[in-house]
């Protein structure tokens, strides 16, 4: 029988952190605005999440969400700080919530957050939640100022992302 080791633990833990460490999603004002063509829209798009290490964005996913209606269709070819603030977010979500639940969210906040604050308060939250789950802050810090069940539900599917992120994150540092 194996001896459990908990510094090889503590150490692994600590290398899964330094991934995480310094990931922020760029916020609105930082996206994209000049008109992205789908292959560098998806390029774009995974850049960002190359630190989580297992989402990704194709463009045929881009194309279905546009298909669906979750996404707005580009302008002569091009995608626009909107629709990339909408595929960050899809990308993120459907992790652990079907494309209708995304969508019935994305409509509910649309009712009550222009898209810019919508954005930005997602990306700070999916980073709040990471650090927490990584072990890089002591607690939950509270986002925004106001409370809501779409908030309630906003943080439920992100903190369950958060873990699947980690659960991932472990198989990169465990012993072979």
């Amino acid at each position: 029988m194996k001896k459990y080791n908990i510094a090889m633990d503590n150490n692994i833990k600590l290398m899964i952190a330094e991934n995480i460490r310094g990931f922020r999603l760029p916020r609105y004002d930082e996206l994209p605005n000049v008109g992205l063509y789908l292959e560098q829209t998806t390029k774009y798009i995974n850049q960002c999440f190359e630190p989580l290490g297992c989402i990704e964005i194709t463009s045929s996913m881009i194309r279905n969400y546009v298909k669906q209606g979750l996404v707005s269709n580009p302008v002569q070819k091009h995608y626009y700080a909107d629709q990339i603030g909408y595929l960050i977010c899809i990308t993120i979500l459907k992790q652990v919530a079907p494309l209708e639940h995304i969508n019935k969210l994305f409509f509910r906040q649309k009712t009550v957050y222009q898209n810019q604050v919508a954005y930005d308060y997602f990306c700070m939250e999916i980073e709040n939640v990471l650090y927490y789950r990584f072990g890089l802050k002591n607690s939950l810090e509270d986002v925004g100022t106001t409370s809501s069940i779409e908030k309630e539900m906003l943080r439920s599917a992100i903190i369950a992302v958060s873990h699947i992120i980690y659960f991932n994150a472990c198989f990169n540092y465990l012993p072979k």
